[in-house]
């Protein structure tokens, strides 16, 4: 499966899709990046006089790159495996958050895969700024459930 294919497989569309881009995926880890746009609608809203990105939305995009795409790709290296009715849930998250993401801020997001059992994957994640800053990290956890282990 090609990065593109892999990003096409996500069960996001916009304006809720936060990966532009993967530039590593291995069974141990992803990396990918993704830019906050000043034009997405949070902004008006999260601190009018200077807006910063939402953590949520910082936890979001960690969990996109970091944990859905590797799911998707550890599941795809299965024989019977098929996107179709794929569903995703995030069953835990721990991030600390150190620095805020400003808009028009490019992020790069690593991966690194703790286990994955049972189709449930656990991974470390940490978010770097274009300035090479660690803006947040933590550990993700969700389940996949596939039509073939239903």
């Amino acid at each position: 499966m090609t990065k593109t294919e892999l990003i096409n497989q996500l069960p996001y569309g916009l304006p809720f899709l936060f990966v532009d881009d993967l530039l590593k995926v291995s069974r141990d880890g992803v990396k990918g990046t993704y830019l906050f746009s000043k034009d997405s609608d949070f902004y008006k809203g999260h601190f009018k006089e200077a807006p910063v990105t939402p953590g949520v939305l910082l936890t979001e995009c960690c969990a996109q790159i970091g944990l859905v795409c590797l799911g998707i790709f550890l599941l795809s290296q299965a024989d019977d495996f098929t996107p179709k009715g794929m569903q995703i849930g995030m069953s835990s998250s721990q991030m600390d958050f150190l620095l805020p993401v400003q808009p028009d801020e490019k992020v790069t997001v690593t991966s690194e895969k703790v286990y994955f059992r049972f189709n449930k994957l656990k991974c470390k994640v940490k978010m770097h700024n274009s300035q090479g800053e660690l803006v947040c990290k933590g550990e993700i956890s969700g389940m996949f459930k596939t039509e073939g282990n239903a």
